[in-house]
């Protein structure tokens, strides 16, 4: 059984930076693709950020390219996605999610169950 737990997620002013971690146990990160999604109030969940399997491949969207970067560490065992230049519009809900046949937009098997980012003006 694979479990994904998340932390990091806070309160960050406009311009700040946060980073918010996925730690893995029940499987090796190695061995799984995995990515981050967010989901403000009242919107659909969107894709953020993804590592490839081989842990050589990212991919970002459009909307956090520039500011935000994912990295994995396979002895840790832990996903993280470093956000800088937070903008009012990141605040969401952050999920990590792992293991999809179909990089980098999923869909995803396992999921976290989310940190709460929230950006102030």
């Amino acid at each position: 059984q694979v479990e994904l737990a998340e932390s990091g997620g806070g309160l960050v002013q406009a311009g700040g930076s946060l980073r918010i971690s996925c730690a893995a146990s029940g499987a090796y990160l190695k061995n799984y693709a995995m990515a981050y999604f967010r989901q403000a109030p009242g919107k659909e969940r969107e894709f953020v950020a993804a590592v490839s399997v081989s842990g050589e491949g990212y991919y970002l969207a459009d909307s956090v390219k520039g500011r935000f970067t994912i990295s994995r560490d396979v002895v840790k065992n832990t996903m993280y996605l470093q956000m800088n230049n937070l903008k009012v519009e990141d605040t969401a809900v952050y999920y990590c999610a792992a293991y999809s046949r179909s990089w980098p937009f999923g869909p995803y098997e396992y999921w976290g169950q989310g940190t709460q980012v929230t950006v102030s003006s």
